[in-house]
């Protein structure tokens, strides 16, 4: 960590106020970063005391366990320089790095590209002997697979792939990254994690909110680009990946490529055996009345941006052959619900006293709290041979614990040249080739409505295979779908 700079540009936008610079303070507080120099870099001609009182404020609001004295000691780390993005500008915070060095592009997306290569154009992306130089961008990599490799293409021209490091934050998500440990470290789970004992496999995010203050970027965007194409398709190929042979980053993403290279293509003809889109109309949760998305705030009255997205994927190798993963986000849904839930087979044969055995669930749940539920069927109390489901539950954390917050996890991962949980361009480049042809069969039409406050569109459920049901948005404690 010693001689080390984090410089953030975009040091006085919105992402550095409410997830970076509270990261950034607990690290501190940790002890974990202590000797870590952060400069900020924007448009603003400030001062460093009129940045200070800045990033002050945000860590009033944002940071939970704020404190003052603990502050004094966090703000000797910051200093500030505004300019421009262009070569001459950047230039001028040379003098201020140390040998190794981490760029973080907290910057609108149209601005990756130009900001990467404005960077490399005033020597900043070569590092002195005994150092690196290390850049961070956020989601999302393009809008589709052209721009994706238009923006590669801005990226290598001074970068090399090795020191580009893709954000996805659901990759440092504490229940994401325990997916990959529960998995492969309990020796009883490999036996059954294949296409003989499962079922199906839902990934759902679902959201109460609706687009709040993001109308024009969403608007662009859509559920798919939003959710689908980055987060759940990261969630998807972690829960299908084969066990690796040693812990390793690029035998990591050389997996997780594996998985969205083997799944069979969606094509012009069967795009509606395999996507459904929605868009929500006013309805109601509880009492409150919520305003249908074309009534939103910035939204156009005629809009058919997709509110819901809902994809079947298949993946075609011998684990998996025949089971459909199915992949799920909205906003304006029932409840906020983030899970992988995978669905066990029927059990084969007649079962005591004629008891009816209920498909067995494994879910991972993200939130509204994180830890993980085994279904199962037990006997139901009484005099009678008869049986019902019971929920196994294990919260993932547990009291007086620390938990950290994926920003946490994946600024020290970039600092420390950790790359498992970041992308690397050809995951990028197969998440769009895979839904290619969805955004275009996506230009025209319409999405199907559903109600706001509701579990989506009904016409997401010609995805399942016949008996199969999506398990409902809104659980109750206990309760299984």
């Amino acid at each position: 960590m010693s001689d080390t700079t984090l410089v953030i540009l975009g040091a006085t936008g919105d992402l550095t106020q409410r997830l970076l610079m509270p990261a950034l303070y607990r690290l501190h507080r940790l002890g974990l970063t202590k000797d870590l120099r952060i400069l900020g870099y924007a448009m603003e001609k400030w001062s460093r005391e009129r940045f200070e009182n800045h990033i002050h404020k945000a860590l009033k609001s944002f940071a939970p366990d704020y404190t003052e004295a603990q502050w004094k000691r966090f703000s000797k780390q910051l200093d500030y320089v505004g300019g421009q993005l262009d070569p001459d500008d950047l230039g001028r915070i040379k003098d201020k790095l140390t040998p190794s060095t981490l760029f973080y592009m907290a910057l609108p997306p149209p601005l990756f590209g130009p900001a990467s290569q404005a960077l490399g154009e005033a020597g900043l992306a070569s590092a002195p002997r005994g150092g690196w130089r290390r850049l961070v961008v956020e989601k999302p990599f393009g809008t589709d697979l052209a721009s994706a490799k238009q923006l590669r293409a801005q990226m290598h021209a001074h970068w090399e792939e090795n020191q580009i490091l893709r954000i996805d934050h659901f990759l440092g998500k504490e229940a994401t990254q325990n997916l990959m440990v529960f998995r492969f470290a309990n020796r009883f789970l490999e036996p059954v994690w294949n296409a003989q004992h499962i079922a199906q496999v839902q990934i759902t995010y679902a959201e109460t909110l609706g687009v709040e203050k993001r109308a024009g970027y969403y608007d662009h965007a859509g559920a798919l680009r939003d959710m689908l194409q980055n987060h759940l398709m990261q969630l998807f190929s972690l829960a299908a990946i084969e066990p690796l042979s040693c812990w390793d980053a690029d035998v990591l993403r050389d997996h997780k490529v594996e998985v969205l290279r083997s799944v069979k293509p969606i094509t012009a003809r069967n795009v509606d055996k395999h996507a459904v889109r929605g868009q929500y109309r006013a309805g109601k949760a509880g009492r409150k009345k919520l305003a249908g998305y074309r009534s939103e705030p910035g939204i156009p009255k005629g809009s058919n941006t997709e509110t819901f997205a809902a994809l079947r994927l298949e993946i075609d190798n011998w684990r998996w052959q025949g089971v459909p993963f199915y992949l799920r986000s909205g906003k304006r849904l029932a409840s906020n619900c983030s899970e992988i839930a995978v669905q066990f087979r029927d059990v084969p044969g007649p079962l005591p006293g004629g008891v009816k055995a209920e498909n067995n669930w494994m879910v991972f749940r993200m939130k509204p709290e994180q830890g993980m539920d085994l279904i199962a069927n037990a006997k139901l109390p009484g005099l009678e041979l008869d049986g019902h489901q019971v929920t196994l539950s294990a919260p993932y954390v547990k009291a007086g614990e620390n938990e950290f917050s994926a920003y946490e996890q994946l600024l020290m991962d970039a600092i420390e040249g950790d790359r498992s949980h970041f992308l690397r361009f050809d995951e990028v480049e197969w998440a769009w080739r895979l839904l290619e042809p969805v955004l275009k069969r996506w230009q025209k039409g319409a999405p199907d409505f559903y109600a706001a406050g509701s579990d989506g569109p009904s016409t997401q459920d010609r995805l399942l295979d016949s008996g199969q049901h999506w398990r409902p948005v809104a659980i109750a404690d206990g309760d299984d779908a």
